[in-house]
Parts: C-alpha cells; structure tokens; sequence
C-alpha cells in the first residue's frame, strides 16, 4: 500500500493526514486523498515543443543571471552592480511570467470557458492579483 500524498501511515490500515490533522482508519480512495488534500489535485498542460523551448530557455537564462548575483556576492561586488543585475532578473522573470500568461490565456482559459467552465475565470483574476502585487 503506497503512503498517499498530504499523510503517513501510522501503523496497518491507519493513516494520519497531516493537513486537517485526522487521523483515518482503512485505505483511501482517489477521490478521497483529493478532497483531504485539494492540493494534490494537480492540473497538467501540455505544451507545443516551441512554447516548451522558449520557456525553458527563458528559465535557464534567469537561472545563469541568479548564479551570477551569488558569485558576484561572493566575490563582494558593488552593491549597485549587484542591484543592477537583480533588476536585469526580475525583468527577466516579469517577461516569463507575460509569456506564460499570454499561453494560458490563449489555451487554458479559453478551453475551459468554452467547455463551459466559467470558474476559469475567477481563477484568473485571482492569478492575476497575485502577479500584480
């Protein structure tokens, strides 16, 4: 019997989700380790190779201007050249964030409002506060 997401076995047939912090007897279904645990109710896209490329190679950018913040930390570089270069990764992570919204607009949002899912909607507002504070 595998350990579901969000708890631990205790002993035998007893599991304790450490989420809502019950303990439950016998083996949980699917259904039911997604209502104890909404986040593990993963949402999965598939993207176009371009899309996935661009990306990644957006991330792998951002990740060698992060490596070079922290040499030139290391190295006790001028703070303002070191502000300078964080700015450069926020820009870069602004950019990515644009990119990846645009996409999920495009394809997520528009598939789920046309299946009739105007939850979507909310989902993206609320997507958006988060990205504009």
């Amino acid at each position: 019997m595998s350990i579901p997401v969000g708890g631990i076995w205790l002993s035998g047939n007893v599991y304790w989700n450490v989420y809502w912090n019950v303990k439950i007897e016998g083996s949980l279904t699917m259904a039911e380790e997604k209502e104890m645990c909404p986040s593990c109710c993963e949402r999965k896209k598939h993207r176009q190779e371009a899309e996935y490329q661009d990306l990644l190679k957006r991330l792998n950018r951002i990740e060698g201007q992060v490596r070079g913040v922290k040499k030139m930390l290391e190295e006790d570089r001028y703070c303002v050249d070191i502000l300078t270069q964080v700015s450069a990764i926020n820009s870069a992570l602004n950019s990515f964030n644009k990119v990846l919204l645009a996409e999920h607009i495009k394809s997520c949002v528009v598939d789920d409002i046309r299946a009739g899912k105007e939850e979507a909607v909310d989902e993206l507002c609320a997507t958006l506060q988060k990205l504009m504070k």
